[in-house]
């Protein structure tokens, strides 16, 4: 009995240092280095008027934008153009994932194109889909499906790649059809590949969605950083620059999170 708390009162402490304590000394030291740049910027004449990037004048803007429903009409104007790209990058790519995972001829038909097609930067396709999509909105939901969609695939061909080829055999044996093969076979099997794709996509698809805003659209983080921009308004930029943080690091967290429940390894 004293062995078993024992085990489990340390294993406590290091839960609280990994998870609590580290975290928190990483902060610190993020913030203490903002802090310090503050200073810099402010006793130096040649960069006072940069001041407000510092971190009081950041923390003091903060409320005000957020009470003043600035940050959520931006926000939710980014959100919605991540979610339906990021679904769109879902909906194509885990099917093409799976059929380059199920056939090799498939595989071998489209590696070469995909992988010229995946090193294109997605932006640069900005200058073609202005002139296809009539709306802004439409292009760069566009724009970050194009980059979101080869994580999605590539990760669930690999999971489906390291799925005992027996599982399969045994399915048909007992008369399974191929949806419910998919159903109870092939996405529990999967589960963790995907959400992993999803995760390396989000982050893909987040990174590109401020540079896509910048230009043509009058909402969403982007926009909102350029037009702080250019009324000088430095505390709001960076203002915007950590609710950008703060919401990335969120859903990455989520989707971190599912990634765990669905691995099969789950000490990892």
């Amino acid at each position: 009995m004293i062995d078993k708390a024992q085990e489990s009162e340390g294993f406590a402490k290091t839960w609280l240092i990994d998870r609590i304590a580290f975290p928190v000394i990483g902060f610190a030291i993020l913030i203490g280095l903002w802090a310090i740049g503050g200073w810099f910027l402010e006793i130096n004449p040649a960069t006072s008027s940069f001041v407000k990037f510092g971190l009081v004048p950041t923390l003091k803007a903060v409320p005000g934008l957020v009470e003043s429903g600035y940050v959520a009409e931006h926000v939710i104007a980014s959100g919605y153009r991540l979610a339906i790209g990021l679904f769109l990058a879902i909906l194509i790519g885990v099917p093409i994932g799976i059929a380059i995972g199920l056939s090799k001829i498939t595989e071998q038909v489209t590696n070469e194109p995909f992988q010229l097609l995946r090193m294109v930067s997605p932006l640069s396709w900005m200058p073609i889909v202005v002139f296809v999509f009539p709306k802004w909105d439409q292009a760069i939901i566009f724009l970050i499906a194009v980059a979101a969609i080869w994580p999605v695939i590539y990760a669930t061909a690999a999971g489906l790649k390291k799925v005992d080829p027996a599982w399969f055999k045994v399915s048909k044996n007992l008369g399974a059809s191929f949806h419910k093969m998919l159903a109870q076979v092939i996405f529990p099997a999967i589960a963790f590949d995907i959400f992993t794709g999803i995760r390396l996509a989000l982050g893909v698809a987040w990174v590109v969605l401020v540079p896509a805003e910048l230009l043509g659209v009058s909402s969403g983080l982007g926009y909102a950083i350029k037009d702080a921009r250019e009324t000088l308004a430095y505390d709001h930029l960076t203002a915007m620059v950590v609710v950008i943080g703060i919401i990335g690091f969120t859903l990455d967290t989520i989707v971190g999170v599912l990634v765990k429940k669905y691995s099969w390894q789950k000490d990892v």
